[in-house]
């Protein structure tokens, strides 16, 4: 890359408001941050390849968004997810940045919003003839679309990510357990459901890095096969973000290993078709059930994922041989290639 750059890495913090009562039973697990957050570990990478970078905040205050038409920087690193604690405002952020000419990392407001509306996903994964569960859709008692479903399903909010909203008993055998977990989604969530058919298999992720050319990484596998007995096997909110729980200490992310060449073909060609077929940019994650009969499922797509040097994406692109300063630096040079 050529000369110094002025970097502003954008992240979004706040303070939530105390709901410790939660509504209609139990409150929903929620994003929990580490106290090294990984924006600090970007600015480190940033540093180290010679470039100028700075933190913005996204604090959940206007005054902190009208800020950014006015950064003086090269390009913006896009790490926010959210804003004011609502995760479905990323599409709304690459909105605002490119209505005021702001060049910044990641796929932009189009792909992510395509990637947040999983059933819309779906129905592009169904046109491009990538297999994934069969759904619906509802909302507050209407039944938006619907294919035949079978129990048992999983029941998730349609528009959150990182697992929120999605627990264990998101996965229902009778009708009974479906209408009781869409009532607490509709008390909790201001979010159609999602109803699926429940897969079973192993979690595979496959991160995808380019855009005219996107190349994908090896498989990572999230390894939930000692969860507590009777357990759906399933990536729920308990397994990231339920710390001091067995669900979350005894489930680990590691590069797939034993698979067949032509399993880890069909994976990374999945991945790059989802990643093509939404429209992302720069850098994606594709969610994939493998069956044990080799079939493949997609589950969701994750653009910008969670990008902390201990997250999938990293341990995969380590795999492929970059360092994590040398990902970073991909990302900006991917992202700089528009601007």
């Amino acid at each position: 890359m050529a000369g110094k750059l002025k970097v502003v890495v954008l992240y979004d913090r706040w303070e939530p408001e105390d709901d410790s009562s939660g509504t209609n039973g139990k409150a929903p697990l929620v994003r929990t941050l580490d106290k090294k957050e990984f924006e600090e570990e970007v600015v480190d990478a940033l540093t180290k390849l010679g470039h100028e970078p700075t933190l913005h905040q996204l604090d959940g205050s206007l005054k902190s968004l009208h800020a950014l038409p006015k950064l003086d920087c090269d390009i913006i690193f896009n790490l926010s997810e959210s804003f004011a604690g609502n995760d479905t405002a990323d599409y709304n952020i690459a909105a605002y940045l490119e209505l005021v000419g702001k060049s910044f990392t990641g796929t932009g407001s189009h792909g992510l919003m395509l990637a947040q509306d999983k059933s819309v996903a779906k129905k592009i994964f169904a046109f491009h003839g990538i297999s994934t569960p069969v759904f619906a859709r509802s909302f507050r008692g209407r039944l938006a679309f619907s294919d035949e479903l079978h129990f048992p399903v999983i029941v998730k909010p349609m528009r959150e990510d990182g697992s929120i909203g999605i627990e264990f008993n998101a996965v229902v055998s009778s009708i009974k357990e479906l209408m009781e977990r869409i009532d607490w989604l509709h008390a909790n969530f201001d979010s159609p459901v999602l109803i699926e058919e429940y897969v079973e298999g192993r979690e595979m992720y496959v991160g995808v890095l380019g855009n005219e050319n996107p190349t994908a990484l090896p498989v990572v596998e999230l390894d939930l096969s000692k969860l507590p007995e009777g357990t759906p096997r399933i990536a729920g909110a308990e397994v990231k973000w339920g710390k001091g729980t067995a669900a979350y200490r005894d489930t680990k992310s590691a590069v797939a290993e034993g698979l067949p060449e032509e399993t880890v073909a069909a994976l990374q060609q999945t991945a790059v078709a989802v990643f093509q077929a939404l429209e992302l940019r720069d850098y994606g994650r594709v969610d994939m059930r493998l069956q044990a009969d080799g079939k493949i499922h997609v589950i969701e797509a994750n653009p910008n994922p969670w990008l902390s040097s201990k997250a999938e994406f990293a341990m995969a692109a380590r795999k492929a041989g970059r360092t994590y300063s040398r990902l970073v630096e991909e990302i900006v040079e991917l992202a700089m290639a528009r601007a």
